[in-house]
């Protein structure tokens, strides 16, 4: 069997401390075989925030690097609530939300951090599912991403 744990130590990264809520919402929720994760943000091990937006306070391959972080703290939730990355089944559906300039375009792009990071993970064949990355002109804590995501879990 697939083993998305064995793939993460593999890929020598460092998993971030789980996020808390920081308003009225749960991080994570289990529907049937359906997990949704909230939107979540750049933190880092240290539990600080990578600030700022692309296109003026960094270039799109920072932005790129802060999604990536930003899935790590999605696998955090997963590891913290679940026990294990092995529960998830597949990634059905990301949405990349990239604080920017109005003139920045590569979206997409710097949502691959993320998308890349779950690929890793999960397999090509799981761990890539539908998505949408957009620009907006600003997210919590100015903030350079916000993804949230759904995954289906395998069945018990």
């Amino acid at each position: 069997m697939f083993n998305a744990d064995e793939h993460f130590e593999k890929l020598g990264l460092t998993l971030p401390p789980a996020p808390k809520p920081l308003g009225v919402y749960k991080p994570c929720l289990i529907d049937g075989k359906y997990l949704y994760l909230s939107g979540h943000g750049t933190v880092q091990a240290d539990g600080t925030l990578i600030i700022g937006r692309v296109g003026k306070d960094m270039d799109m391959e920072a932005g790129k690097l802060a999604a990536r972080q930003v899935g790590l703290a999605m696998l955090a939730t997963i590891k913290a609530n679940l026990g294990t990355l092995n529960k998830v089944k597949r990634v059905i559906k990301v949405l990349g939300m990239v604080n920017c300039t109005a003139e920045f375009e590569r979206h997409p792009y710097v949502i691959n951090g993320c998308s890349e990071l779950f690929a890793s993970v999960w397999g090509e064949e799981n761990g890539v599912g539908v998505r949408s990355a957009v620009g907006f002109g600003s997210l919590p804590d100015n903030i350079p991403v916000e993804i949230e995501a759904l995954f289906e879990l395998h069945e018990d």
